[in-house]
């Protein structure tokens, strides 16, 4: 996948999915997936997007929380077909007029033939324009405009917001069904005080930065890879009670049957399910029992459930 910078644009005629794609779910997959359709008929596929970290809005601490980190996103966008992706800061075109976006943007730049967006779609500034927009600005300029609507399951419509929720409430089942692959997070490890290796269960430890999203505090089966090879895992998402920790929230996780050394490596965690919330424990032997349980039942699961998994 080539990554456009400011001064670049593109040579080829392209077919370009529209969207901030926070989260890159299962409704943002339809998008993006029409758009590499069109390779067919001889368009490179393209993804216009921002920078999430970047964007602004009224809700938690005026900026979103981030689903996938952009290297998340971009990974997603790579394994579903793109060729080419534009993510520009926020900030240098949230007062782009309408029509400059279209001009400018999707014609000059990315020499957009198809674009292809959600029905929810906003764009240029104040987010004065919509999907009717595009269509009419789109007809002036020579490109033609898909509007894909919005993705329902049982529950309703498939948004980041409804996944954003389950994730803060540990529903993440039904977060990995809305986003049709398994939630992760991908962070360096840190060294920790090493206090999981007096129980006998070695973790890493993975500081979750201010922006991304917080899952409930509690513990979840979960999946590594580790130089290729895959393993069950044991995480613990909070700050060890236990232990009278009041530092910011840490994922850290036990990967069974492995041994070696990951400090200051990045390392993917993938989230199946979650198994109880954090507590504190009288004891070091009560929480020591606890995490052999944790761990049996995570073996059993894993028993019946695949470990190996891509994203998408």
């Amino acid at each position: 996948m080539i990554y456009l910078k400011d001064n670049e644009k593109i040579s080829e005629k392209t077919a370009c999915a529209l969207g901030l794609f926070d989260g890159v779910h299962r409704g943002h997959q339809l998008v993006i997936g029409r758009a590499c359709e069109y390779k067919k008929q001889g368009l490179k596929p393209a993804v216009f997007t921002f920078e999430t970290d970047t964007v602004t809005t009224k809700g938690h601490d005026g900026k979103i929380e981030m689903i996938l980190t952009d290297k998340g996103k971009q990974k997603c966008f790579e394994r579903l077909g793109v060729e080419y992706l534009f993510s520009p800061r926020f900030a240098d075109y949230k007062d782009m007029s309408c029509e400059d976006f279209v001009r400018v943007v999707l014609r000059d730049k990315l020499n957009c033939e198809r674009a292809v967006c959600g029905t929810d779609f906003r764009f240029g500034k104040g987010a004065k324009g919509d999907c009717d927009t595009l269509r009419e600005l789109g007809e002036k300029y020579g490109i033609k405009v898909d509007v894909i609507r919005q993705l329902c399951d049982a529950n309703g419509v498939i948004s980041s917001t409804v996944i954003r929720s389950a994730i803060r409430c540990g529903e993440i089942s039904a977060a990995n069904e809305m986003l049709g692959y398994t939630f992760f997070i991908e962070l360096p490890v840190e060294r920790g005080q090493q206090i999981a290796r007096t129980l006998e269960h070695p973790t890493i430890n993975q500081r979750i930065p201010q922006g991304q999203i917080l899952p409930r505090f509690g513990v979840y089966c979960t999946r590594v890879n580790v130089g290729g090879k895959w393993y069950g895992g044991v995480t613990n998402i909070g700050v060890k009670p236990t232990f009278g920790e009041k530092d910011s929230p840490l994922a850290e996780t036990y990967i069974i049957g492995y041994d070696g050394d990951l400090y200051s490596k990045t390392v993917t965690v993938y989230f199946d399910k979650f198994l109880r919330t954090e507590k504190k424990f009288d004891s070091v032997e009560l929480l020591k029992e606890q995490i052999d349980r944790d761990t049996s039942f995570a073996n059993e699961y894993f028993k019946t459930h695949k470990i190996h998994s891509e994203v998408i």
